[in-house]
C-alpha cells in the first residue's frame, strides 16, 4: 500500500457473492477512485458479473449513492445487484 492508496470494504450481495463465495472483501484502492470504478475492478476479476453492470447501485456507509461518488479511506461500499426472492402465487387446488 503507497500514500496514494486508500482501504475500503466491500459487502457483497446476491450475484456477486456468488462470484466471490465470500461476503465482504477488502480492497486497496487508488486515492480518487469512484464506487463504480470498484464494481468494474470486481466485474474484470469475475466476468460474469458484467451482465449486472448497469443495474447495480450502490451504498457507501449506509446511504445509496451515485456510481461517480469518490471513495474515501475506510468507507464501506455496498454493490447491490437487482434480487428476487421471496413466495410467489399460491395455487389451491379445489
Amino acid at each position: 500500500m503507497t500514500q496514494s492508496d486508500i482501504t475500503i470494504t466491500v459487502k457483497l450481495f446476491a450475484a456477486y457473492q456468488e462470484a466471490y463465495g465470500v461476503p465482504e472483501l477488502t480492497l486497496q484502492c487508488a486515492v480518487g477512485t469512484t464506487a463504480s470504478e470498484v464494481g468494474d475492478r470486481l466485474i474484470a476479476e469475475h466476468p460474469t458479473l458484467a451482465q449486472w453492470r448497469d443495474v447495480t447501485r450502490f451504498g457507501i456507509n449506509l446511504d445509496f449513492a451515485e456510481p461517480n461518488t469518490v471513495l474515501n479511506e475506510g468507507d464501506e461500499l455496498v454493490l447491490i445487484p437487482p434480487v428476487s426472492g421471496g413466495s410467489g402465487p399460491t395455487i389451491e387446488g379445489p
